[in-house]
């Protein structure tokens, strides 16, 4: 079968599953943009240069089309306008066609060249429901919009819960629906995990200092106001004047809010708190391996959070608001992690305390997390994708 992917970004994230895809089905994916591939491009939506190394585009077959539009109507986001999307799926005339979503002309250009050349069109998006039916997000416009497109897709492929909530909400039946989890690459970060564990302590020492057996609280992301790292350090505030224990926070990752978060810090003269800046993967799973909690306490807009599925890989027990995406599939209350209300901070930090007070806990909600993230992986991709296609 002859199949094509519609992708907004290259990077490393995706590759593994593509290389798999490869080699079950004749798989082309089309890049809307090369920014950052084997050069230095400033990136948007990390607010710095980054340069990717392009190796891993080497296992699957792939085009970068010409993107037209360098500006966009959302601060801080890229914008993608490719009418040569047209041209390769007439001429290549594909059995199917993945989308990741419908935010872009691009995606909207591809879906008229399908309806044209009666392509498949499987739609692998990632609204969550819970987002969907808060205040102003709903409107006529838009169901006017979704309706009729969803009546022309083939399948849908449903990240988790919430995501399956919202087709439903948009009137897609069961029978086109199918589990594609997000996923991350499982067998790598596990063996990382393994092979960090015996250097953890002089881990500790040389990235934070740490000689003593406090607990480590981690955040991993842009610092922007969707992820809502103030509130994380405002829930440390609390711990540190209302339960004083041995306790340090680490944010890894650059944004447009890391000046206010240091100046927060330094005015409230917070202890042991720490900002690593950009770090690239390898050096991104040497905090997860340092690491005792992993919080993500993101607003509206974090449809997923695949930073929770990479923690989980490394045992790590999760606290997520109730905004973030992932967080009725891979954070189970009392099991392995909790949520709390979104902007909650008081809530955070009682959730935080609970667990960071309790080693039994820590290790009980370490060990369900990489039994719960098993099932979130490229390779139940395959099954679902393989179930949409028919093969």
């Amino acid at each position: 079968m002859k199949i094509a992917a519609l992708v907004s970004r290259a990077g490393p994230n995706n590759s593994p599953l593509f290389s798999m895809l490869s080699k079950e089905v004749d798989l082309t994916v089309y890049y809307c943009s090369d920014v950052g591939v084997g050069k230095n491009d400033y990136d948007a939506q990390f607010g710095r240069t980054v340069n990717w190394s392009d190796s891993f585009l080497s296992k699957h077959k792939y085009k970068f089309l010409k993107n037209f539009q360098s500006f966009s109507f959302r601060k801080n986001q890229d914008a993608w306008f490719n009418p040569s999307i047209i041209s390769e799926l007439i001429k290549n005339n594909y059995d199917a066609l993945i989308v990741y979503g419908w935010n872009s002309f691009t995606d909207w250009l591809a879906f008229f060249a399908c309806f044209f050349t009666r392509t498949k069109i499987l739609i692998w998006g990632e609204n969550p429901m819970n987002q969907e039916t808060v205040a102003g997000r709903k409107s006529f416009l838009k169901k006017a919009l979704l309706k009729p497109l969803f009546k022309r897709v083939f399948a849908f492929l449903y990240i988790g819960e919430e995501n399956r909530k919202f087709y439903k909400y948009y009137g897609v039946p069961d029978d086109k629906l199918f589990f594609v989890p997000y996923s991350t690459n499982n067998a790598v970060f596990s063996a990382t995990r393994d092979k960090l564990k015996s250097e953890r302590e002089e881990l500790r020492k040389k990235l934070l200092n740490i000689k003593d057996d406090r607990r480590v609280i981690l955040f991993v992301g842009k610092l922007t106001e969707k992820k809502r790292p103030m509130d994380i350090l405002r829930a440390y505030q609390l711990l540190n004047e209302n339960h004083p224990t041995l306790i340090s926070l680490v944010f890894v990752g650059d944004g447009a809010l890391r000046g206010s978060l240091e100046k927060y810090a330094a005015e409230y003269a917070l202890p042991d708190v720490y900002f690593t800046g950009f770090a690239c993967q390898e050096e991104v799973q040497k905090y997860y391996a340092v690491a005792d909690v992993f919080i993500l306490p993101s607003g509206i807009g974090e449809t997923w959070g695949m930073v929770v599925n990479q923690a989980m890989c490394f045992g790590l027990p999760v606290i997520v608001s109730d905004m973030v995406g992932c967080g009725p599939d891979l954070v189970k209350k009392g099991v392995n992690g909790f949520s709390f209300p979104c902007g909650d901070v008081q809530a955070l930090a009682e959730r935080i305390k609970k667990i960071i007070t309790s080693k039994e806990m820590l290790a009980d909600f370490g060990r369900e997390s990489k039994k719960i993230i098993e099932r979130y992986s490229y390779e139940e991709d395959i099954r679902g994708i393989k179930k949409a296609l028919g093969i």
